[in-house]
């Protein structure tokens, strides 16, 4: 049952064998209630079971709304189809992290910031030249993430916005120049420095691509394409990844800990790994004539082949973000004029599968993580480094929940509880017993 309260608050009222314990429910601006189960163990002795957090609110945020019925994604009240069009990158960043867009002046001081702050310390080559020659560059970018802690720990004070706010700087600043760095050091090329009279993406890409021995021509359609990706990957709520951020974050653990336990839950092929399979999948149907009978395989539950890059958990209506990227695809390959034989395989399944009842009615669209593998492989970036560009990408949205996170009053250490399955209490047996 539910009553009104004082507050305003609606309750719910629990009934646990005997015991009876009404509970608060909270009304977000947009989305669903949320029943306050906090005093629920001290009230009933019980707890709650909710295997993944899927029906579990972890915090308060006002960075990132989801409404996956509707096909909604807004970034501090912002739809996504107006950012993309109309913002870039580093302007979406700061609004994440800021809460508001910034005027001309705001905007200008920021970038400055962020420029300011791209290069990294020397002494990360050596702690990059440690790793193997053929290393993930996934595993390289969380160990060196991590070993920014050792370069900005004695002086952080946590407890000081101005440094906690300098923190996130550096970290949206040198994530790209890491990045890049672990690539050209996995393919054996030498390490650029960042062109500071270049914006953000653009800089990004010449240093994954530049080489010593001639310029690099790079395609204004390119630039605008991985900004848009950018974008679009900037912030998702409480996926995994920023949940982990978050939960290493109530520790009071330093920042880059912090983002290197976000870009290790990245690396999932169950999260940021989804355009990698994407690719492996296209690989597997090899040419565009054998569409047809993958799309008729994909419909056989007996199969066990599924279409990668095909719905999405969250959304169960279009993915917004997809129907943005979708045109830019076409674009990027229209303009590049590039002849692979994946990408028409791509093509061809898109075509397929927004025409097929089965996947219609389904509501199986074609997802962002389709898309952006199929952009990737155009723009040249190799396979292992896609969950790289997501992670640069989400940089923003990571220090925007984790500076919001220390700015919150409530913020608790995280301590999820277990249904327990082990074996009950027992007695120690000798070993010349047992």
């Amino acid at each position: 049952m539910t009553e009104s309260t004082k507050s305003g608050l609606d309750q719910v009222t629990v009934t646990a064998g005997d015991k009876t314990v009404s509970l608060p429910v909270h009304h977000p601006v947009l989305g669903a209630p949320c029943i306050d189960v906090g005093k629920l163990p001290k009230e009933t002795g019980c707890f709650t079971y909710d295997n993944g957090f899927t029906a579990t609110a972890s915090c308060r945020s006002a960075i990132t709304y989801i409404d996956g019925d509707a096909g909604v994604l807004l970034y501090r009240g912002y739809p996504i189809e107006q950012l993309a069009q109309n913002s870039s990158f580093l302007e979406v960043a700061y609004l994440l992290m800021n809460g508001e867009l910034p005027n001309a002046a705001e905007f200008d001081s920021f970038e400055h910031e962020v420029t300011h702050h791209t290069m990294m310390h020397e002494a990360f080559r050596t702690f990059l030249y440690g790793f193997r020659h053929d290393a993930h560059p996934m595993a390289m970018l969380v160990g060196m993430l991590g070993s920014m802690a050792s370069f900005y720990h004695n002086d952080l004070d946590l407890e000081d916005p101005v440094q906690r706010r300098l923190a996130a700087i550096r970290l949206i600043a040198k994530v790209p120049t890491i990045a890049a760095a672990c690539h050209r050091y996995s393919i054996g090329w030498p390490i650029r420095y960042p062109k500071n009279n270049l914006e953000y993406t653009t800089r990004f890409l010449h240093m994954m691509k530049e080489v010593p021995s001639e310029p690099l021509e790079l395609s204004p359609v390119a630039a605008k394409a991985m900004d848009l990706l950018f974008i679009l990957h900037a912030d998702h709520e409480q996926n995994a990844s920023t949940s982990t951020v978050r939960m290493v974050g109530s520790t009071g653990a330093n920042p880059y800990a912090c983002l290197a336990a976000g870009v290790a839950a990245l690396w999932g092929p169950a999260h940021g790994g989804a355009n990698e399979a994407v690719l492996k999948m296209l690989a597997e149907i090899g040419r565009p004539e054998n569409v047809k009978s993958a799309v008729d395989k994909a419909k056989d539950k007996e199969s066990g082949f599924r279409l990668m890059g095909f719905g999405h958990r969250v959304y169960k209506n279009y993915d917004p973000r997809a129907a943005l990227v979708r045109k830019m695809t076409h674009d990027v390959l229209g303009s590049l004029g590039i002849n692979d034989p994946l990408l028409d395989v791509a093509m061809k399944l898109e075509e397929a599968a927004l025409k097929d009842d089965y996947f219609v009615s389904r509501k199986l669209y074609p997802n962002v993580d389709f898309y952006s593998g199929i952009i990737y492989k155009a723009l040249g970036i190799p396979v292992e480094m896609f969950t790289v560009m997501f992670a640069i990408a989400r940089t923003a949205g990571w220090v925007a929940h984790w500076l919001e996170q220390q700015d919150d009053p409530e913020n608790k250490i995280g301590r999820p509880r277990q249904i327990y399955t082990g074996a009950p209490t027992r007695d120690y047996v000798g070993i010349d017993r047992r």
